[in-house]
């Protein structure tokens, strides 16, 4: 889904709301929004923890505009006063959205049961959504993430996990001793385990089929990394701004005997990296 600037709408004309963290925009999170109607926003508090997909890049994944709360300038309201703040903010609200575990206010002492009493009005409360068994929270998907196990993070944020970064001045050695990649600086997402993952690459809105290693350089220099190698292409990205999305993890990071021992691996991620792709 092509990245989206944030949505203007005035705040006058909306009717329903979904509230939540939402970092990863992930299925679950997706089943409140489908609860909302033609005139919808989504609420997004911000505890400051969000790396699947921090702020600035929620936009992408609703057709919503979302509206940011930080949770320090909110959490010492009683319930009462959140219910209030609301309706001045969005004075024809009708409709709630939340899931089963939401909680609010001054020490998270309103729940589900008081939003209901204090809100008049309509108040959705989606159950627990799980895929294969498996319940759709963002702490388990970064689990996943961290673990390496992307297929079953992507399952659940019913997506390929995404990061962006920004392009930087790599070794030098993959073009003049291995393979050309193209090096990322990224602050502000959850990396993956260190090791070799198939993804594809995207620059200026193309995607490409890629290998990518995450992780120190035990080999070379030592440093940690992020670099991505496009196949069958000889690229230069000019905007500086790439993303990539990851689909399985191929290998583990290791360290390498020899120069000639990495690149006999390179080629052989490369080889096996097509072959998943096929």
């Amino acid at each position: 889904m092509k990245k989206s600037s944030s949505i203007l709408v005035n705040k006058n004309t909306i009717t329903s709301i979904a509230i939540g963290g939402f970092d990863g925009m992930h299925a679950a999170h997706q089943k409140l929004f489908d609860n909302l109607d033609d005139n919808g926003a989504i609420l997004s508090i911000e505890s400051g923890y969000a790396n699947l997909t921090p702020k600035r890049y929620r936009q992408e994944y609703s057709k919503y505009p979302i509206y940011y709360y930080v949770l320090d300038n909110i959490k010492h309201l009683e319930g009462d006063q959140f219910i209030k703040l609301l309706k001045e903010e969005y004075p024809n609200l009708q409709k709630i959205v939340v899931g089963f575990d939401f909680c609010f206010g001054k020490n998270r002492r309103y729940c589900v049961k008081q939003l209901k009493e204090l809100f008049h009005g309509d108040v959705q409360v989606i159950d627990e959504i799980k895929i294969d068994d498996i319940a759709v929270h963002s702490r388990d998907i970064r689990s996943f993430i961290k673990d390496g196990d992307i297929p079953t993070a992507n399952k659940l944020l019913a997506k390929e996990y995404k990061i962006y970064g920004i392009q930087i001045k790599g070794q030098g050695l993959g073009s003049k001793s291995f393979v050309p990649t193209i090096n990322l600086k990224t602050e502000e997402f959850l990396l993956p385990k260190e090791g070799v993952y198939a993804t594809t690459t995207i620059l200026n809105d193309k995607e490409y089929e890629s290998v990518t290693f995450l992780g120190h350089r035990v080999t070379t220099d030592g440093s940690y990394a992020v670099e991505t190698h496009i196949f069958d292409e000889n690229i230069i990205n000019k905007d500086y701004t790439v993303q990539i999305k990851f689909f399985k993890k191929m290998r583990d990071n290791k360290k390498f005997d020899s120069f000639e021992a990495l690149k006999e691996q390179i080629m052989n991620d490369i080889k096996e990296t097509k072959e998943y792709f096929n």
